[in-house]
């Protein structure tokens, strides 16, 4: 297994058949790292996982992060270093990120700078704006970015199992997914345990499973292509980026238009489940029935309310000041450096650095699983 990928278990235990996910195999880079370094790990991990080899190191009154990037250039991370000022390590009331390189004066960028006469000056000792506007030029400069969290991962593989028609399981200490329990057919449990295995490696998990619980005979999945809520991904995309209410009004208005809105379908949708739960024929069925209603009325109440608020929204008709402010930023012409500019390139050493020796591989630790259905022993 990759040390970046999420193990799913598809196995037998007792009367279900469970699908588990467990958290990938993360290398403790940091393990043994001094004091000060793990009081910058809210950013040298970041930077750590798109690929770059980072020191936390002393500068002219405070600490510094250096991180090397693949062209040879670096990239400081300074608090403010002349005058120091008192604040909690790894937390300062500002930031400057500058990027050198130690065979070429010439390369002298600043990236980022929010002390009080920066152009980021709005956004102080901010944290995700700091790294925003790092990963911002890193994108830029071609580095990977970095893989996905691992909560990202986990809830990736909860959606497949969930379309798979699989049912969540939460405990006190733990959380899992298991087949329906009326389904005791081993036929059926085996197709669909096969779907979402193919599924799942095909999302690009690993997958261990007991062979016993696929059917050889299903063919490969075709191209699933996205899901519904995947290609609704683009309006939050909007949104996010919007520097203009009209932009962010224009996605709002999908969700919420008369007729075929995102929202009125999306009531018409549990109306028509809840009048097909009905007539199942279980005493519990009507209850079931009318509990969906209730909550359909309150939610096309809601949707109502919103396409209010999207007209009110409407009426606005404006910028949105600090998304208008970051687009400059994305465009602005680079300043001159300011002397603290200088002071903070000076303080890293001008002989080229080594790459610290890498940890082992994951792949060294534990052995990778075979991208091909199991065949074999259970587990595998």
């Amino acid at each position: 297994m990759r040390p970046d990928q999420t193990l799913v278990t598809l196995q037998r235990e007792g009367t279900h058949v469970t699908a588990r996910t467990s958290e990938p195999f993360i290398q403790e880079a940091a393990a043994g790292a001094s004091e000060h370094e793990h009081q910058y790990s809210h950013l040298t991990a970041p930077l750590r996982q798109r690929g770059l080899a980072c020191t936390v190191e002393y500068g002219l009154s405070d600490y510094i992060v250096h991180a090397e990037l693949p062209d040879g250039s670096a990239l400081i991370i300074s608090p403010p270093q002349e005058p120091p000022t008192d604040h909690p390590p790894g937390y300062p009331e500002s930031w400057l990120v500058t990027r050198g390189h130690p065979d070429d004066s010439t390369l002298h960028e600043v990236i980022y700078d929010s002390e009080p006469d920066g152009p980021h000056a709005r956004h102080g000792g901010s944290v995700p704006r700091l790294l925003a506007a790092i990963d911002a030029r890193l994108d830029q400069l071609g580095l990977p970015p970095r893989p996905e969290s691992r909560l990202a991962q986990e809830s990736a593989a909860d959606a497949v199992l969930h379309r798979a028609g699989f049912v969540p399981v939460v405990l006190f200490r733990e959380r899992f997914h298991r087949l329906p329990s009326a389904m005791t057919d081993l036929v059926e449990q085996r197709q669909m345990v096969t779907r979402a295995f193919d599924i799942l490696q095909a999302e690009g998990f690993d997958v261990s499973c007991d062979p016993d619980l696929l059917d050889p005979s299903r063919p490969p999945p075709g191209d699933h292509g996205l899901s519904l809520g995947d290609r609704l991904g683009h309006l939050t995309q909007s949104i996010q980026s919007a520097a203009h209410t009209s932009e962010a009004v224009a996605a709002l208005s999908e969700l919420t238009a008369p007729g075929d809105g995102v929202l009125q379908r999306v009531v018409e949708s549990l109306n028509t489940t809840a009048d097909w739960w009905e007539g199942l024929g279980a005493p519990a069925d009507p209850h079931y029935a009318n509990r969906l209603r209730y909550i359909t009325k309150k939610l096309d109440s809601y949707a109502l309310e919103i396409r209010s608020m999207r007209g009110d929204l409407a009426d606005r008709h404006t910028d949105h000041p600090d998304r208008v402010q970051d687009r400059a930023d994305q465009v602005a012409p680079e300043e001159p450096a300011a002397p603290r500019v200088a002071a903070a390139l000076a303080v890293s050493p001008t002989a080229r650095r080594t790459t610290p020796a890498e940890l082992p591989s994951a792949s060294a630790v534990r052995p990778a699983l075979p991208p091909a259905r199991p065949s074999s022993a259970p587990g595998r």
